[in-house]
């Protein structure tokens, strides 16, 4: 197997590589550190506080978690998330979090580069994914040591950098900063290849005289010969992988990879939700909040301007009042729930953890066209946009289905993201829990084996991260403890357990 270096250029090498992971957000470099045979193991000495799970986590404390029966050790476990793997991994590594306890991990890493599996990540920036294009001074709504991998703590991390976080939460660029070093320190940089646009990843035909035709030579051997072994009597799967990489002169270098196991980790952070209301494409309507922003810094909007529309009841959406809050510019929020939708993501957060977003929740809750409450803020609730026309004016339409004319200076439509799936056939929509409907992370993730994280559509095709649910950084490691279990317990039944990509050093 080649040794990727950091800066390897793929080419039209057709490598063939067992797993290959496409995005290198958190997800994809949780599961490479452990696919580099990084193995949790109960820390001697150790107690959770949860003494049915102590018990059992003491019958197999002589094996890595990853070789043990995750259904078993994730049985009755409850939590913030509906992935019984997500919620065992999570509990490991903070005991009792829930509870604002600060309890140690009760593992302990050690590196096991004989279990290592060879495989590559595949990202279009550097590693961190969605977060470097995260801009702004805004906190991160989970703690920051929930933001932190395995191996890495955020604030040894932070001292190393002289950096002094002044709570218990962090930037985005900070984290951003973080994971894009982590891959350094932990040793990773052979497994990534950043700059990489994954255009098809296609099922190669079972017949084996296709299949050979289609090879290139200095990897048809190999390839066939995996598509001749059977386990259980049934022919292994193989995946085509392909895309460009963009090298420094700006050009493009093509590359084909052959792979057994691909993992979608890629994210929902690609393309904006629309509204599909007349005039949305006009100039003055964005789908971001950056857009806001580089309207503040370039003066474009400001205290006398006309209100700036906020469409949407998420997180994004109330930073996007904040922001105005704090520049004193004046909003008009609409929102199609109910301001007591048990639904709404302000419900779930703590009021003493999340003071700023409870304000803006505040503001929704007693704040109308009717009153004047808060200055230059106006909320509508239960409302929807109906259009939006080319001399700065939104239609809305109230809850009491009356049609309002709002003159706006900008309008920001913030009401989530979808993944860009456009490499998979039906970009992916096959795969989710409704094939009918986008893959969403909250209206219809992929539909997975909860144990393994394998789709239930394809074998040997996995998912993790936002595309399955799990929105945030605490719960996506589940994802990669989930399918390097899976990965090496298929391997050692077939008496295949690789070694890792390249030497041992460095």
């Amino acid at each position: 197997m080649p040794l990727l270096e950091e800066s390897t250029l793929l080419g039209d090498l057709s490598l063939n590589i067992p797993v290959i992971i496409i995005g290198n957000g958190p997800s994809g470099m949780c599961l490479s550190y452990l696919l580099s045979g990084h193995r949790p193991y109960m820390a001697p000495g150790t107690v959770h506080p949860n003494p049915i799970l102590h018990n059992k986590l003491e019958e197999g404390r002589h094996f890595s978690v990853v070789d043990q029966d995750l259904e078993y050790l994730s049985e009755g476990l409850e939590g913030r998330s509906s992935n019984p793997v997500a919620l065992l991994f999570d509990t490991l590594l903070h005991p009792d979090a829930d509870f604002r306890f600060d309890y140690p991990s009760v593992l302990q890493w050690k590196l096991e580069k004989h279990n290592s599996i060879p495989h590559i990540v595949l990202g279009k920036g550097p590693p961190g994914g969605a977060w470097h294009v995260m801009k702004g001074s805004m906190l991160t709504i989970s703690l920051d040591n929930w933001m932190e991998l395995p191996g890495l703590k955020l604030k040894d991390w932070t001292n190393s950098k002289w950096r002094n976080l002044m709570n218990d939460r962090a930037t985005p660029e900070e984290i951003a900063s973080y994971y894009k070093d982590y891959v350094k320190i932990m040793g990773l940089q052979k497994n990534f290849v950043n700059n990489t646009w994954v255009t098809s990843v296609s099922k190669l035909q079972q017949d084996q005289e296709n299949v050979k035709d289609k090879m290139p030579k200095n990897v048809k051997k190999d390839i066939t010969q995996q598509l001749a072994a059977t386990e259980n009597g049934l022919t292994h799967c193989l995946w085509e992988v392909r895309g460009y990489q963009r090298i420094g002169d700006g050009s493009h270098v093509p590359f084909r990879l052959f792979t057994e196991n691909v993992v979608l980790a890629t994210g929902t952070y690609d393309l904006p939700a629309r509204l599909g209301v007349e005039g949305e494409d006009l100039p003055f309507v964005f789908h971001s909040i950056s857009a806001f922003e580089s309207a503040i810094k370039s003066c474009k909007v400001n205290q006398t301007s006309d209100p700036v529309l906020i469409v949407g009841a998420g997180l994004t959406a109330a930073d996007a009042v904040l922001c105005a809050y704090h520049h004193k510019i004046p909003v008009i929020h609409s929102f199609r729930r109910n301001v007591t939708d048990p639904g709404l993501i302000f419900k779930q957060l703590p009021k003493k953890l999340y003071p700023e977003y409870h304000k803006v929740y505040h503001k929704m809750c007693k704040q109308s066209y009717t009153t004047t409450t808060y200055p230059n803020y106006t909320s509508f609730p239960e409302s929807c946009i109906v259009s939006f026309q080319p001399d700065m004016r939104g239609i809305l339409q109230s809850a009491s289905g009356e049609n309002i004319v709002l003159n706006i200076s900008m309008a920001l439509v913030l009401i989530g993201t979808y993944p860009n799936l456009s490499f998979l056939k039906e970009h992916g929509k096959y795969l989710g829990i409704d094939p009918s409907k986008p893959i969403s992370c909250k209206r219809n993730p992929i539909d997975i084996d909860p144990y393994t994280f394998e789709c239930t559509k394809e074998t040997s095709f996995f998912g993790m991260g936002p595309l399955i649910g799990d929105n945030f950084v605490r719960f996506l490691k589940g994802g990669a403890l989930g399918i390097t279990s899976c990965l090496v317990k298929r391997l050692k039944k077939k008496g295949q357990l690789i070694s890792e990509i390249g030497s041992d050093e460095g």
